[in-house]
């Protein structure tokens, strides 16, 4: 076998251009064969499906590069969760923009690692200005924000808390019942206090619970406030979390990895009112940015908030190296190697503008409230409270909470839609998660159907509901 050619050089788009030809093939054909938003028959039926098609994975002899991407880009096709199906909208799943993964491409091809100037010259650059113009975004009023990149929502969040914790050693979280998993994971990888959870009886963190534990617990403390809830999409008082965390001598995280592209949105920014008020944000632009992942983003007002990130390693960042002026880029993460991940998200907000990441943005959240309209009107469902951002909750109004996971995990065995669940008002609820900015009104009436079809036949039926655990 003839030695592979290589993606880089003027010789790989050559190279590339018959396998991504193939790749697309693959990617069509194993969506039409899918037919819906995941795969019908649950794991039974997908897990040696797709061992079939992709076995044996390491052969005595190759196929070669071409049925090797037409069997495992098929048979990954076939068998995704498609976020880009209208009626796949359990999570905070984005489908990703064509020209978001077209860079990814190309971040892929060129292969620059982040981790020394020498191996990523021009990808440094392009990371350094972009993570200053998001900072910028955020905190528009101080005179040296910045930001870095990291896998997403949960390695931001532990970011903030190292960060914290650098600054006051062993420091106490307040957070509220509302708060997302990473933050207690964070507490528990860094060696801190266990967090304390208030309140948050109407789905946001509760002011006067907040005020009495920061009255009664030892300083320092850190708040943890949410911009977008996991389970409803809610917003904490941003503000007024503010002025308590100012009051109390605390400092204030707050996880806007959901909520914080409402920023680019005119019409909807001021639901982030209170955000350049905290020491960090977390923003996640492979959510509500439509980004592939990874594309998380931690936020800080001064650039000096990231100096205990600096490592020293000299073979990357010799001191030499330094003062003779090349780009020390060990201190952007806690990993070493990592993807020029700001090449796709630039790429996106240089074709898009404010205007059209703004229409992205409106255009969404119209739709959840489109949606949430037709919940509202009909006679057998029930609708949780307006959307906050793009998540609607909702439930059959004759259904108990068996029922209702039992309508989910049907019509995910059937392959007819990928709808989330959380808990709310003591209640089992389905949720949908309105991401994609493609979706129709026949869309959610196509949606609202399968759901009320389902829960008739599970009641008038309970056998039917054939609902692998």
């Amino acid at each position: 076998m003839p030695t592979p050619p290589l993606a880089g050089g003027t010789a790989g788009p050559t190279a590339l251009r018959p396998l991504l030809d193939t790749v697309l093939t693959a990617l069509h054909d194993g969506a039409a064969r899918r037919g819906g938003p995941l795969p019908a028959g649950g794991p039974d039926t997908v897990t040696p499906r797709t061992r079939s098609a992709t076995h044996p994975l390491i052969p005595d002899h190759g196929t070669g590069p071409h049925q090797a991407l037409r069997n495992l880009v098929t048979a990954l096709a076939e068998g995704a969760a498609d976020p880009a199906h209208p009626h796949c909208a359990a999570h905070l799943h984005t489908p990703p923009l064509a020209l978001a993964a077209a860079a990814d491409l190309a971040a892929s091809a060129l292969n620059p690692s982040m981790d020394s100037w020498d191996q990523a010259p021009a990808a440094s650059t392009l990371e350094a200005d972009l993570t200053t113009a998001l900072a910028t975004e955020i905190y528009p009023h101080t005179p040296s924000p910045d930001a870095v990149i990291t896998t997403g929502g949960t390695e931001a969040n532990q970011l903030a808390l190292l960060l914290a914790r650098e600054r006051h050693g062993p420091i106490q979280t307040i957070c509220a019942t509302n708060t997302h998993h990473s933050i207690a994971r964070a507490t528990w990888l860094l060696g801190l206090p266990e967090p304390v959870a208030i309140p948050a009886p109407t789905g946001v963190m509760d002011l006067a619970a907040l005020d009495e534990a920061l009255t009664e617990l030892h300083r320092p403390h850190l708040v943890v406030a949410t911009a977008g809830t996991t389970d409803t999409g809610e917003i904490d008082p941003l503000d007024a979390i503010a002025d308590l965390c100012a009051t109390h001598g605390a400092e204030l995280h707050i996880d806007a990895a959901y909520g914080g592209p409402l920023l680019f949105s005119p019409t909807h920014r001021t639901r982030l009112h209170g955000l350049d008020r905290a020491h960090s944000v977390t923003l996640d632009l492979h959510k509500l940015g439509w980004q592939p992942a990874s594309a998380g983003i931690l936020a800080v007002p001064e650039h000096h908030h990231l100096t205990p990130l600096h490592h020293h390693a000299p073979y990357l960042n010799a001191d030499d190296d330094t003062e003779a002026g090349l780009p020390d880029l060990l201190g952007r993460s806690l990993r070493t190697t990592r993807r020029p991940d700001a090449l796709k998200i630039a790429v996106t907000l240089q074709a898009l503008g404010r205007t059209g990441l703004a229409d992205l943005i409106d255009r969404t959240i119209a739709t959840a409230h489109h949606l949430a309209d037709l919940i509202t009107q009909h006679p057998t469902l029930a609708l949780y409270d307006r959307p906050t951002i793009s998540t609607v909750l909702f439930r059959p109004t004759h259904a108990d909470d068996h029922t209702v996971a039992t309508i989910r995990r049907t019509l995910l065995h059937r392959g007819h839609a990928v709808l989330g669940r959380a808990h709310a008002e003591n209640r089992l609820w389905l949720k949908a998660t309105l991401l994609n900015p493609h979706t129709t009104p026949e869309d959610l009436h196509a949606l609202i159907d399968l759901v009320t079809r389902t829960t008739t036949s599970l009641l008038t039926h309970p056998t039917e509901g054939d609902t692998p655990r």
